[in-house]
Formats: structure tokens, C-alpha cells, sequence
């Protein structure tokens, strides 16, 4: 029922990291169209520059909390990802701006979507919603225990959803993204940033920066992981459910260090700083079993061979930085 190929797709927040990332499997799938729409507050171009070189893709600068600019996108497309979203700690900086973003921007997608059919709608949810965990590993049917503004416009994202499945009929499936990494992130976030700003401090000699005791575990998924599994929820045939997207193994900050530092070869050792207010999680693993059961999904991806791509991806992304500025001289 659901198909890829041939098929038109709009990715809101599509030069993302996930969502580039989604578009390129979206095309070498066979979809017959890509539209980004995307403000570039996150994402940029040099992002989409596969997904350009391999298809038809069309990107569309505009910001989701405008109904009209969302409606026009929306127009003539069969899916849509929902990617869209300010960082955990914009939300907290800006409450009034995150739930402009996160809950009326996500009512224009779904009326949208409504007023011209679309077929499905692929929803990126977050494991923020749990909070600290009452039980491990966390299934979908783990309590909501989220104190972040951020994972209260994501449970309310997610209840819109069943709404709008209720009230009209729009199928969708919702996903909980555990902590993505990988090629094309950027330096925002509370976990996932801590690789990018720790690369930079093994190649500069500084210390990397711990904030806490470094005993914080986190399920870090790989960023092509996430967009198959996007991917997967789109052509299974359910619709109105919610999924895990992780690995289902836990790392600590400590062991991510080591990890990084091994890849690099380095001698540094980690600087301790005091705990971050925001969004203060001690641990997070995901049971990936519904999933795995009735998606097919399941991440392929170890932590220690993202971690070689992501600097691999780093070095490049820095080189091609320098040609460039040294080319305006």
C-alpha cells in the first residue's frame, strides 16, 4: 500500500542531518520527487548535495509556522517526514518559540496534510519524552516522566497525531529517536553534541569536557540507521503507533570518551564540569523489540564503527572548509 518508488515526498526539516540523510535513501529508493522544506536556522545545503547529485529533489526555504509556505509544499506530495524541530535547549531558552515550532508548526503539517490527502505521515518523536527512566530498557510503554518543554511538545506531537487519526483518518506512525549521531550533525543538542566538540578538543590538545560525573548513559543510534528506519515505518503497513528507534545498548560519556580518544590515538584525559541544568537524563536504553517485530527494523551500525565514520566525515568536512576559504583569498 505504501511504496516509495515513484513516489513525491516532502521532508520538513530536510537539511537536517536525519532528514538529508532520509532523502538520500528516499531517492536511491526510487522516489520520484523530494521536497525539503527547511528554514536553515540547522541544516544547510552542503547537506543536501548527494541527494541533488542522484535525483530530483526540490528545496523549499520556509519555516513551518507559516500555514501558507507549508500548504504549498504539502501540495501534490503522497508522504511526509516530519522532521522539524528546535534543539532541547532552544526550547528552553525560547519556551514561547518551541511550542510556536513544535505544536503549531506540526498543526500546519497536519492540517495540510489533511486538506490534501497524504497518504502517510512518518513523525520524529523523541526518547525525551520518557525522561528518567522508572524501568530498563525503556519500551514503548514506558510512563512519560519528561520535565523538558521540549518532551512535553513532543507528547503533545504525538497525541495531535492520534487526533488527527481519529478525526480524519491520516494514517501515521510516530518515532522515538534515542541519541543520533553520525555524518552531517551539527554542534547543538545536550549528548550527541559532546562527539563533534570532543573531536575538536583531541585535535586541538584541550581536555574533553565531561559536564557531570561521566556516568550519564545514553543509546546513541547512527544517523543511517535512523533514516532506515524511517523508511521502514513509511512502507510497513502500520499506522497509528508509536516506535523506539535505538540499538538497545547503553554507553556511558566515560566509555564514549575512551572510545574517541582511541580512535584518535590520544593520551588527553577528560576535564569534569558541573552537570548541565537542562535536560538531566542519567540514562536511556531502548527496547527495540516492537520494531524489530513489526517494522523490520532493527540498527546494524556499532557505536565504535560510527564513530570511525563520523570522524572520518569531520576531517573531510574541515578540509573542504579550509579549500574553500583559502579559495576566497
Amino acid at each position: 500500500m505504501y511504496r516509495i518508488d515513484g513516489s513525491t515526498v516532502l521532508i520538513t526539516g530536510g537539511a537536517g542531518f536525519i532528514g538529508s540523510t532520509t532523502a538520500d535513501q528516499l531517492l536511491a529508493a526510487g522516489a520520484a520527487e523530494v521536497r525539503i522544506l527547511d528554514d536553515f536556522s540547522r541544516g544547510n545545503r552542503r547537506n543536501l548535495a548527494h541527494a541533488s547529485s542522484i535525483g530530483n529533489l526540490v528545496i523549499i526555504e520556509g519555516d513551518i509556522r507559516d500555514p501558507q509556505i507549508v500548504d504549498s509544499a504539502v501540495q501534490g506530495v503522497d508522504y511526509i517526514f516530519h522532521e522539524a524541530a528546535l534543539r532541547i535547549t532552544r526550547c528552553a531558552e525560547d519556551p514561547r518559540a518551541g511550542i510556536e515550532v513544535l505544536v503549531n508548526g506540526t498543526l500546519n503539517v497536519l492540517e495540510s496534510a489533511v486538506r490534501h490527502h497524504i497518504k502517510k505521515v512518518v513523525a520524529a518523536s523523541s526518547a525525551s519524552v520518557y525522561g528518567n527512566p522508572v524501568y530498563l530498557p525503556m519500551d514503548e510503554t514506558h510512563p512519560f516522566n519528561n520535565r523538558t518543554l521540549y518532551g512535553a511538545a513532543k507528547i503533545a506531537n504525538e497525541q495531535m497525531y492520534r487526533a488527527y487519526y481519529e478525526m480524519h483518518g491520516l494514517p501515521y506512525v510516530s518515532l522515538r529517536y534515542f541519541n543520533v549521531y553520525g555524518p552531517r550533525m551539527d554542534l547543538d543538542g545536550v549528548y550527541t553534541e559532546v562527539m563533534v566538540r570532543w573531536m575538536d578538543a583531541i585535535q586541538s590538545g584541550q581536555p574533553l569536557k565531561i559536564f557531570g560525573e561521566g556516568s550519564q548513559s545514553m543509546d546513541f543510534v547512527y544517523v543511517e540507521d535512523v533514516a532506515r528506519a524511517n523508511l521502514s515505518a513509511l512502507e510497513s503497513q502500520q499506522v497509528d503507533d508509536v516506535f523506539n528507534v535505538g540499538t538497545g545498548h547503553q554507553t556511558n560519556l566515560k566509555e564514549l570518551s575512551q572510545m574517541l580518544l582511541r580512535i584518535y590515538g590520544s593520551s588527553l584525559t577528560p576535564e569534569y564540569l558541573p552537570a548541565r541544568a537542562v535536560n538531566n537524563v542519567q540514562v536511556r536504553r531502548a527496547d527495540v523489540a516492537k520494531a524489530e517485530r513489526l517494522l523490520g527494523f532493527k540498527a546494524q551500525v556499532d557505536l565504535e564503527t560510527g564513530l570511525r565514520t563520523l570522524v572520518q566525515w569531520r576531517e573531510e568536512a574541515k578540509l573542504e572548509s579550509a579549500l574553500l576559504t583559502g579559495g576566497t583569498r
